[in-house]
């Protein structure tokens, strides 16, 4: 059996892999280094970076540098005075208690290039992808506000994707280097590119806000440790304007079964000290 022998350039395929590699990659975190001559898919390697939380007095240790946090739903139809779920009646002040943390603990994560993802409810107009199992949850008889309706008062249409109805709300205005991902259905992973954005960014541990906590963000987080995903849910950014026994039973759930809790004070001094 004759011994496989080691692999040589030759002349002309070393001219050719001198030659300056550029990155390419819609991020550094998973990026080849390219030119005519030569490919190379080794990934720059990220320096681990510990930080510990609590989560009902036991440590919870997570990769910063493996981390990003899921912002689900902190959009007009939701949140503001003027939106959808304040036309239907309800009362959105819970909704709106996750704003300030969030104004405080974004800019801090950001600085420590942890990606923010805004997850919003952003339906077609022509609402194609949407099976009547999901508008009858908010058209029962056919003759409400349902999504992609009109509201009376305004003439918006609900959570219609580029529309102020599905827009961030302005306390929270996403900065340029954010993601955006749209969703249709409670969970932000079913028929939509998030879970590739994720793969694509090298994260493993995913900080969760939002509304409404034990819906979208719930269901989201749910599929996210499905995906073998390692969810936090953050409970002082996070609010729901279900009774309050949801909200209990969301915390129960999350630590039982697919996560830990814990707070942006924790994540913040957690951080103090990192640069």
């Amino acid at each position: 059996m004759t011994k496989t022998s080691a692999f040589c350039w030759g002349p002309e395929m070393a001219d050719r892999s001198s030659e300056m590699l550029l990155p390419l990659g819609a991020t550094p975190r998973n990026a080849w280094k390219v030119s005519a001559g030569a490919v190379d898919m080794t990934r720059e390697p990220q320096s681990v970076r510990p930080l510990s939380v609590t989560d009902s007095g036991r440590v919870v240790t997570f990769d910063l540098a493996r981390t990003g946090i899921i912002v689900v739903d902190m959009q007009n139809d939701f949140c503001h005075p003027d939106g959808w779920l304040a036309h239907i009646g309800v009362d959105v002040t819970p909704a709106r208690t996750p704003i300030e943390p969030l104004r405080t603990l974004l800019p801090v994560l950001r600085g420590q290039d942890v990606p923010v993802i805004w997850l919003n409810w952003g339906n077609r107009a022509d609402r194609m992808n949407l099976p009547p199992s999901v508008l009858h949850v908010y058209d029962p008889d056919g003759r409400s506000s349902g999504i992609g309706k009109p509201l009376p008062e305004t003439g918006a249409h609900v959570l219609e994707e580029g529309s102020w109805s599905a827009a961030v709300v302005d306390e929270l205005t996403p900065e340029d280097g954010d993601i955006r991902v749209s969703k249709f259905r409670m969970s932000g992973f079913q028929d939509t590119e998030l879970e590739s954005v994720l793969k694509n960014l090298n994260l493993t541990t995913l900080l969760f806000a939002g509304v409404n906590a034990d819906q979208c963000v719930l269901c989201t987080l749910q599929d996210a440790a499905s995906l073998g995903y390692d969810p936090i849910l953050l409970e002082d950014c996070s609010a729901t304007t279900s009774p309050s026994f949801c909200m209990d039973a969301t915390l129960y759930n999350v630590r039982q079964c697919f996560g830990f809790v814990t707070s942006s004070d924790q994540i913040l001094s957690g951080v103090g000290g990192k640069s």
